[in-house]
């Protein structure tokens, strides 16, 4: 088993200076924790992976394709391959996990 703190995790992402920390890589998927502050750009291109987003904090709204939503704690949002996506309009600290399947190369 495998097992991990948010909190924890929170903390090495920040000591990494980086906005993405992948914990977790097996052989079909991988996961990490993305984090944009408040007001921040998303920089993020399209995957050649399938993505999954669960808000674990903050306030956002997301655009996949054409299609755009407000998400916020608990919210989960599929991302198919190829497909352009970004979070923006970000009101609070945005804390997502991501889930990549296959795992993010």
């Amino acid at each position: 088993m495998k097992a991990f703190r948010l909190d924890e995790l929170e903390a090495e992402r920040a000591a990494n200076d980086g906005a993405y920390l992948q914990f977790l890589r097996e052989r079909n998927m991988s996961v990490g924790l993305y984090a944009l502050n408040a007001g921040e750009n998303d920089p993020q291109q399209p995957h050649r992976q399938d993505e999954v987003y669960m808000v674990v904090s903050g306030r956002a709204s997301i655009t996949v394709g054409m299609e755009t939503t407000e998400v916020a704690r608990g919210s989960v949002v599929y991302v198919p391959a190829g497909v352009a996506h970004k979070f923006h309009h970000i009101s609070e600290d945005l804390r997502v996990l991501v889930v990549f399947s296959p795992p993010e190369r």
